[in-house]
């Protein structure tokens, strides 16, 4: 009996570690895409930069590229004020992925915060930074891009390309899906992350979700 016990404890914490590592994404989760679950995917009917690539999709390719290069997380201040190194950021991921697609955050987020001032909590105007923080793309978004549920029932309203802020992140949608159809987040978060890839959509701290077009 005794020896049962002990066998049985040590399953226990196995099963516990494996739903520590699983759920802190050391684990790899395995990858779904929108066709596993029926779902649509979106294609936006705006191409900004007249490459031939709707929006969503060229976000999703720009993002990819970007993630390419392996930026380390640092935050830094950039005269040109996009990251011109090995170094980024969680809006850098965002920034580069419009980017590419057309759309100069930079520009739109320094136009925004100077017509409308009352709503940006910014003493020292400074567009080769202020487009690099995430209460200032929150706030641009929700001035300038369409604003979807934050509920995660609705997972097929979640589409790749979209934008997900939360309290303190942001990402951009992934074009991968977990197992239980919510989708994966490419991100950047800290020096210690495994992938830029993760199942990290937590409902509990997202604040916002948008699409650009």
């Amino acid at each position: 009996m005794k020896k049962l016990v002990t066998i049985l404890s040590f399953i226990i914490v196995i099963v516990l570690v494996f739903d520590i590592l699983y759920a802190f994404n050391i684990i790899p989760h395995k990858k779904y895409q929108d066709s596993d679950f029926n779902i649509k995917t979106y294609i936006s009917n705006v191409d900004k930069d007249n490459d031939g690539l709707d929006d969503a999709s060229d976000i999703i390719k720009s993002v990819k590229e970007y993630l390419k290069t392996k930026p380390q997380y640092q935050s830094k201040y950039y005269a040109s004020g996009y990251p011109d190194d090995n170094y980024g950021v969680c809006t850098d991921v965002v920034a580069f992925g419009l980017l590419g697609a057309g759309y100069d955050l930079k520009e739109l987020v320094n136009a925004d915060i100077l017509n409308n001032r009352d709503k940006y909590n910014i003493e020292v105007v400074d567009k080769n930074i202020d487009f690099r923080r995430v209460n200032n793309l929150k706030i641009y978004f929700d001035n300038h891009a369409l604003s979807l549920t934050t509920s995660l029932k609705d997972y097929a309203a979640w589409q790749s390309g979209d934008i997900v802020v939360f309290k303190k992140h942001i990402g951009i949608i992934s074009d991968h899906r977990n197992k239980d159809g919510i989708p994966f987040v490419f991100h950047h978060a800290s020096k210690n992350q495994r992938s830029y890839e993760e199942d990290i959509l937590k409902e509990s701290n997202i604040v916002g979700h948008y699409r650009i077009s």
